[in-house]
């Protein structure tokens, strides 16, 4: 089964007048490589969030981005005005030639005349934290398997197209060996006093380089492997990375023996089919 390293999940839910939204996205990378934007409330759970998404993403360059907004007007921040008045009246005291105004700029940086509530994150609010995390995960995997069934879908169309370019080599190969024979037999008659069995010999040899079947039958063999791997093997990216570089050194060892202007247009077809493979198994998981 083919997932996709390209993915993205949303979720969204309200805890304690706190909007909480949580969005993933990925892209192909021959690694995990991730990165995390959060309030710096919840800065204290970044480890068991990268735990979280290591686990279940394995792969890709991950985006993480968590964004929490207040519902109501409360304020985190407040005056403790008592204890401000104490400070600006102390400070007439010493001096009472400036203005109130004065006064009040330096009884606010004394200290507790300004509080904020303490931003600690609660068992409760981590827990509908973490179950968002998790939603998000869902619908980032969904869209991973949904992207994948299209990637599957295009992989089995570009390796039917190499194995169809393979099977329109065959009649060719009969009129490839006699073209090379032909020339031989012409070059034999050109010249006099050839020893005829050393150059049949020699005929002979270089036929066998120009042999194609092993890498025809490498190469339907290396298909199929790739068709069974994508079909039958979970997190398959890397080892059909593999196959395809296999199916390629088959391909371009064809081409080198080929000696037929057909067969090496079909070479090329399979070349150009073969790259749009790479290009897709790189998004592969």
């Amino acid at each position: 089964m083919i997932l996709s390293m390209t993915g993205f999940g949303r979720s969204e839910g309200v805890f304690d007048g706190k909007k909480i939204t949580i969005d993933l996205k990925s892209l192909n990378s021959k690694s995990f490589d991730l990165n995390i934007k959060m309030p710096l409330r919840y800065k204290e759970k970044e480890f068991d969030i990268r735990k979280i998404l290591n686990d279940k993403i394995l792969r890709g360059k991950v985006d993480c981005f968590i964004n929490m907004e207040s519902l109501t007007d409360s304020s985190d921040v407040s005056i403790n005005k008592d204890l401000v008045k104490s400070y600006m009246e102390e400070l007439k005291k010493i001096s009472s030639d400036g203005p109130d105004f004065e006064y009040l700029k330096m009884a606010i940086r004394f200290p507790e005349a300004i509080s904020t509530r303490p931003d600690e994150l609660n068992e409760n609010e981590w827990i509908f934290l973490s179950g968002l995390l998790n939603e998000a995960l869902e619908k980032f995997d969904q869209f991973r398997k949904t992207e994948g069934d299209t990637l599957q879908e295009e992989l089995k169309r570009n390796l039917r197209s190499i194995e169809s370019s393979l099977s329109q080599v065959i009649p060719f190969e009969s009129e490839r060996m006699d073209g090379v024979k032909e020339r031989y037999r012409k070059t034999l008659n050109e010249f006099d006093n050839i020893d005829e069995t050393r150059f049949y010999q020699e005929m002979a040899y270089f036929t066998e380089k120009l042999d194609i079947s092993e890498e025809k039958v490498r190469l339907s063999q290396h298909l199929k492997y790739y068709l069974e791997v994508m079909n039958d093997e979970d997190f398959n990216g890397k080892k059909l990375g593999f196959i395809s570089q296999e199916i390629g050194r088959e391909i371009n060892t064809l081409g080198s023996k080929a000696n037929h202007a057909e067969i090496q247009k079909l070479v090329v077809k399979m070349k150009d089919d073969l790259e749009k493979i790479k290009e897709q198994t790189l998004n592969v998981l």
